[in-house]
């Protein structure tokens, strides 16, 4: 076993990667988390985007929390399967945060995510990713 963990790692980064290593619930799982994460942005910048949600907390609340909650809790499962650990489910959701937030507050805040911050940031979930994906 230890040994095939190593030639997946070789493989990886000699540039033969075999997009095949990634399961369907690993998949499944990142795709949850990114509308999760969609959900809890739009359930706290809304209020910066559209003035009518300013002074409506509750009802925000109530309306994004229990659909990203179950995104969250279901990814967390499916992912939890495939790597029988939290550690890699917990940095698949930080992660995956760093492809729907820049993206949205861009888009729908104007605020530029191309700072040296953000983008070291990026790059650095981005290999998170990378790792968690196709370092087994």
């Amino acid at each position: 076993m230890y040994i095939y963990h190593n030639q997946s790692a070789l493989r990886a980064f000699s540039g033969r990667l075999n997009l095949n290593m990634i399961s369907m619930k690993v998949g499944a799982a990142c795709a949850l988390f990114v509308i999760g994460q969609t959900l809890v942005w739009f359930q706290l910048n809304s209020q910066f985007v559209w003035d009518w949600w300013k002074d409506k907390p509750l009802l925000v609340t109530a309306i994004y929390s229990i659909p990203a909650g179950l995104c969250f809790w279901l990814g967390v499962k499916l992912a939890y399967e495939e790597m029988h650990e939290v550690w890699g489910p917990r940095f698949l959701v930080f992660c995956m945060s760093y492809i729907t937030f820049p993206l949205l507050t861009w888009w729908l805040l104007n605020e530029s995510m191309f700072t040296w911050r953000t983008m070291i940031c990026v790059l650095l979930s981005f290999c998170i990713i990378f790792v968690q994906l196709f370092g087994r």
